[in-house]
């Protein structure tokens, strides 16, 4: 109890009991606060208000727009429409110029134009204590009632699909954080500022969209802190399944690869903002997955959901093994 804990999220055994001892009760809290569910979903009469809030706490760069689109994402997988988002910003005392507060707003702005959400409030203050900005974002958004995705809704028989690779977002931060040892490990600008942009495509919402307009999603789940095994196993504890899932079949974009690899990290442990892991009938699949080609979206079938009795499994090689579990985000680790 008093050991301090480790940087990242808390460990999931803890926060499901302390969820368990203070949620409260209302009946119109249709998904209230779980492990693995990205959003909460109310009951407002004909459909259902969503809700999430997230910080961004890795990175100090394009600070709007990365706190815009992970909320937008956790309410993308819930099959909603983000509409109304609140920031608050807390800034570094004695570094902290108008200037920088002009940027942070154009830039919380800009991301809400393109995403078509409108900025509704927040709280803004210079705050002592802090090494770097911090932005904490809440989006609000609506779903019908026929329309709503949860984390728990995967089925024995369901075929996995991830879109886009991981870890886009972690690829992104170890270009920003780690730049100057990236250079003299013989990076140039060019990769850098490649790997530095896959922060444009950290939203999920156009897939997600895509998929919920096309077919039954039975589950969506957004891969953040924990990378994308903390999410398969988000998927399988929500819903109570297994998985088997094919290692060889996860694309790992070739910069989290090479990244991943100066650092000693596993990217299916990287945080992985930018991909969708989607559950789904084995036909739906073959339909989303040839829809998403065409829309320029690589997406790739990485395995299948399995009774709880058959455990949730790694194959490498075609050998089954356990899937690793990241009580704390590799990523993390260079933190401490």
């Amino acid at each position: 109890m008093t050991t301090p804990l480790p940087v990242g999220k808390l460990r999931p055994a803890l926060l499901g009991e302390l969820l368990t001892l203070h949620a409260g009760v209302d009946p119109r809290v249709v998904v209230g606060p779980r492990i693995g569910e990205d959003a909460a979903v109310i009951d407002i009469g004909d459909r259902y208000l969503v809700a999430t809030t997230d910080p961004i706490t890795f990175v100090t760069e394009d600070l709007g727009w990365y706190a815009l689109v992970v909320n937008a994402n956790d309410l993308a997988v819930r099959g909603a429409a983000p509409r109304w988002f609140l920031a608050t910003c807390l800034l570094p005392e004695g570094r902290t110029t108008e200037a920088d507060v002009t940027t942070l707003f154009a830039q919380l702005g800009s991301a809400c134009r393109t995403q078509g959400v409108t900025l509704v409030g927040g709280h803004t203050e210079v705050t002592p204590g802090l090494d770097r900005p911090i932005v904490v974002g809440t989006m609000l958004g609506e779903v019908d009632k026929t329309r709503l995705v949860t984390t728990g809704g995967a089925r024995p028989g369901d075929a996995l699909v991830l879109t886009k690779g991981v870890p886009i977002e972690g690829i992104s931060i170890l270009a920003r954080v780690r730049a100057s040892e990236l250079r003299a490990r013989g990076y140039d600008d060019a990769w850098l500022a490649r790997a530095r942009g896959m922060v444009t495509r950290l939203s999920v919402v156009p897939e997600a969209r895509l998929a919920a307009d096309l077919v039954p999603v039975h589950a969506m789940h957004d891969p953040t802190e924990g990378g994308v095994a903390t999410a398969l196993w988000e998927i399988a504890d929500a819903a109570g399944v297994g998985l088997v899932v094919e290692a060889e079949r996860i694309p790992v974009l070739p910069e989290g690869a090479a990244l991943c690899r100066e650092f000693g990290l596993d990217p299916l442990g990287t945080i992985a903002s930018g991909a969708l892991l989607l559950a789904l009938a084995p036909t739906d699949a073959g339909v989303v997955l040839h829809a998403l080609a065409r829309e320029g979206i690589d997406a790739a079938f990485i395995g299948r959901v399995v009774p709880r009795e058959a455990g949730v499994v790694l194959t490498r090689g075609g050998q089954p093994g356990p899937l690793p579990r990241f009580d704390q985000d590799e990523i993390a680790r260079l933190f401490v």
